[in-house]
């Protein structure tokens, strides 16, 4: 299977998957208990997500996790609602400097929906981070909720749990997993991804000669006020859900963002796959804190109800273990 730039996809391909995450979101939630707020199998996905934010990001299995995470997805709408193609993924760096006019965001039926409406009371975002200061995102000219393109009646009903807005909905359980319907909003950030999302840092990113150094420059080192380009991406959508880092899913943009991610790793990866592809950095918490032991190649990467476990090295390779995609 062959995973192609949104951009090069026919109106066609790009309808079929447009559908099939709509799909998704009709099909009851096989969640039961562990997320009474799920009402979808896509809520299924996010719910995941809530649940292992702590142990998935700044950590060993980030990569591997992920890039299992997007797979399952692809296999859901591919088995479960009948599309037909692969996961696109979007080059970023080529929107970088002109983010708001980019044709995936550009509000027509076949893109992911535009900016959000404008929202006096949005006054930018503080970028959560134990370190000091944080990173401030200046607000953009959105924040409300989006009101075109085919996500613009979809209802988020997870989070928040760590809210990028001032005014979102709180959650009636601390957990983030209740019931908390609402619309998708976002506040596209030109300031983040001329800063942490331009072909510069994707070719320091590539120039990287070791996992560890890959994985914090992918990351973000957030004491030096450096996002990343992974946390880039997330925050220059923003809004809700996109902003929150466990519900960020909820915004189906996530899922070719984090395409993008695994086609960046995939890249790096077979600049020399004798020495990148069966290695792995990191600890299983966030930036190690609290401390932990470093993660191996046989530790499990767990989906929840979406999908079985696996050791993290049978998803180091995208052409082997369960997977067989390429990027074009």
């Amino acid at each position: 299977m062959v995973r192609k730039e949104w951009t090069t996809l026919e109106p066609q391909e790009k309808r079929s998957l447009l559908d099939a995450v709509l799909c998704l979101q009709r099909l009851p939630s096989i969640s039961g208990d562990l997320a009474p707020g799920a009402r979808s199998r896509y809520d299924d996905f996010v719910a995941t997500h809530v649940n292992q934010t702590t142990r998935i990001h700044g950590t060993g299995n980030f990569l591997s996790w992920h890039r299992y995470f997007a797979w399952q997805y692809e296999h859901a709408l591919r088995n479960e609602c009948g599309y037909q193609g692969a996961l696109p993924y979007i080059k970023e760096p080529r929107y970088a400097f002109d983010l708001i006019n980019a044709p995936f965001f550009d509000g027509s039926d076949l893109s992911f929906g535009g900016n959000g409406a404008p929202d006096a009371s949005n006054n930018g975002t503080n970028v959560p981070s134990n370190a000091a200061p944080n990173i401030v995102i200046p607000p953009g000219s959105g924040g409300g909720c989006i009101t075109s393109g085919p996500f613009k009646h979809m209802r988020v009903n997870l989070g928040s749990v760590a809210p990028a807005l001032n005014d979102v909905p709180k959650n009636p359980r601390p957990d983030g997993l209740g019931y908390n319907p609402r619309c998708i909003r976002r506040d596209i950030s030109q300031y983040a991804a001329e800063r942490w999302s331009t072909d510069q840092n994707i070719t320091d990113l590539l120039n990287e000669s070791d996992i560890g150094s890959f994985q914090t420059t992918l990351q973000g080192d957030f004491s030096k006020g450096f996002l990343g380009a992974h946390t880039s991406g997330h925050f220059f959508v923003g809004g809700d859900p996109g902003g929150d880092l466990f519900t960020s899913p909820g915004d189906p943009y996530f899922f070719l963002h984090h395409a993008f991610m695994d086609f960046l790793w995939y890249v790096w990866q077979y600049q020399d796959p004798q020495n990148r592809v069966e290695v792995i950095a990191g600890t299983l918490t966030v930036n190690n804190s609290p401390p932990s032991r470093n993660a191996t190649l046989d530790d499990i990467i767990e989906l929840g109800v979406n999908a079985p476990g696996m050791k993290i090295r049978d998803a180091v390779s995208t052409l082997k273990g369960p997977f067989c995609y390429i990027y074009e």
